[in-house]
């Protein structure tokens, strides 16, 4: 749906009257002098309010079968579809990219892994000695696969048509207008518990998910 098309479809939402009549159509077909008793608006105001969603490709309407007097109103098939925004975009890899490349940059590559046929890779901005132990041990907590390597330099790991990805407010604001997406993830290796560990997994999954939906191969 074209930018336009979705700014046309909110304005059509954007007053209660209207909101309130595609709510109710999301849970089944409604007639008119059903609304009118459920709203409290009088027929011309509520004819106008409908007129207007189904201007903007919300409702459809048919006559009842038992009453040829009465229309329904129906919520029209794929109604609500591209009102969020779903930006996507084709990549030949993604690199996710923390300062030390020791924690969340790890844990989302190998979460990468599991939801995107889009090869990742991580790499840090200034690479720690180690993979931190205590995101090895959320991974294992969480059944995920960590194939944890020794921290890398970014220069070492990243290609000119790589889509880069920070997970840590450092490396975004090092990197600037060269790190493509953001994601910003509290650092658990400062904090050091399990419990801030799964935060920041539970954090990159929900990401991850999110955007791997949104990416194809080039």
């Amino acid at each position: 749906m074209s930018l336009g098309g979705r700014v046309a479809r909110y304005a059509a939402l954007a007053d209660p009257i209207r909101l309130r009549i595609v709510d109710l159509l999301t849970l089944g077909d409604v007639a008119p002098v059903e609304l009118r008793r459920e709203l409290g608006v009088a027929s011309n105001l509520l004819a106008h309010h409908i007129a207007v969603l189904e201007r903007a490709g919300f409702v459809t309407r048919t006559r009842s079968e038992a009453d040829r007097r009465r229309a329904y109103l129906h919520l029209a098939p794929g109604a609500l579809d591209g009102l969020l925004p779903t930006p996507s975009f084709a990549a030949r890899r993604v690199v996710f990219v923390c300062t030390g490349n020791s924690a969340r940059s790890q844990l989302a590559e190998a979460l990468w892994a599991q939801a995107s046929a889009v090869p990742g890779a991580s790499a840090g901005t200034h690479p720690a000695q180690r993979v931190d132990p205590g995101a090895v041990a959320a991974a294992e907590r969480h059944g995920l696969a960590l194939r944890a390597h020794t921290p890398r330099a970014l220069p070492d790991v990243v290609e000119a048509d790589d889509v880069i990805v920070t997970v840590c407010d450092s490396a975004h604001e090092e990197l600037g207008a060269n790190g493509h997406v953001h994601w910003s993830v509290p650092d658990p290796v400062a904090t050091g518990t399990p419990a801030a560990f799964d935060t920041a997994y539970d954090d990159l999954a929900a990401r991850v998910s999110a955007l791997a939906t949104r990416v194809t191969a080039t």
